[in-house]
């Protein structure tokens, strides 16, 4: 079982594409996962669905989160789906076990007003804060992940009809667009982009200063340093701008399935969070303003 597991790990690394983050999360669990089983003797191609609920009250008693359970749940069905795929397995038990429920907490965004104010602070007096500047807004205008936004080549982005092809989780393709204002912060950067190249012709979009893919890590850096140079009290991430461009989508009259398209969400129920954060404020709108919320 040892071999397959390193075996499935490279195959979510090389063919699905799948992040650092996420392959390391899915290493942890099917290694702790595998320790389980050798100590409780138990064969993982005959697991029955009793055993894996003894195994989820064994992570129980960790005092791990119903969402972290759930994440284990996702990693061991996912890989029983390649030992299906691979023919090691006629079936995958794991598709009969639900996840434990899982409390969902309303995403923190920015206000329009907010965004306005970030981007205002950016001076476009270098070439570094002209890089910046197209960062922010693309992620804002875009909604993609910081992940998305590292690997995003220029080649994936269509200048005559303001569109992008994004490479998501999964390799799973979509396209996104954008509007006036990142085609204005677009099109500078396109013309100072070369000065970045010290190491070749580097496909990706960002560059960092030494010439190299802009990172991840330095992507978040670059986002949280905006935050502390600009006016407003809020705490800022690559995450809390996709928040903020699917809350202000909805708010603008967009339907639920568009921005799911748009945000790559492979189910729906994962952005019906953002409703949530509407209705949270239709109901504070509501309560301050109209003249019968006081009267019982």
């Amino acid at each position: 079982m040892k071999e397959l597991i390193n075996n499935y790990i490279e195959y979510i690394d090389k063919e699905l594409n799948y992040s650092n983050e996420t392959i390391l999360s899915y290493k942890n669990d099917l290694t702790e996962y595998y320790k389980y089983l050798n100590n409780n003797k138990i064969n993982y191609k005959s697991i029955t669905k009793l055993e894996i609920l003894d195994y989820l009250k064994y992570l129980d008693n960790y005092k791990l989160s119903n969402k972290t359970i759930s994440r284990h749940l996702s990693s061991l069905r996912s890989f029983y789906n390649y030992l299906v795929e691979i023919k090691i397995l006629d079936g995958n038990v794991f598709k009969r076990v639900r996840n434990p429920k899982v409390e969902k907490k309303l995403p923190n965004y920015l206000s329009i007003n907010e965004i306005e104010e970030l981007l205002n602070s950016i001076e476009e007096n270098t070439k570094e804060n002209i890089r910046d500047k197209c960062l922010f807004e693309i992620m804002y205008s875009t909604g993609m992940r910081v992940s998305e936004v590292s690997n995003l080549k220029v080649s994936n982005i269509n200048f005559s009809d303001n569109s992008i092809r994004v490479m998501g989780k999964g390799s799973k393709e979509r396209i996104v667009y954008y509007g006036a204002i990142l085609k204005d912060i677009l099109n500078k950067y396109m013309k100072i982009r070369n000065e970045f190249l010290k190491k070749g012709n580097i496909e990706n979009l960002f560059i960092n200063k030494n010439g190299d893919v802009l990172s991840r890590e330095s992507i978040a850096y670059i986002i949280n340093k905006i935050e502390k140079k600009s006016l407003i009290n809020h705490k800022i991430s690559p995450h809390i701008l996709r928040h903020s461009f699917a809350t202000h989508l909805l708010d603008n009259g967009a339907d639920l399935r568009s921005v799911q398209e748009l945000l790559g969400h492979e189910n729906l129920d994962t952005t019906e969070i953002y409703t949530h954060v509407s209705n949270e404020r239709l109901r504070a709108v509501y309560l301050k303003y109209h003249p019968n919320r006081n009267r019982k």
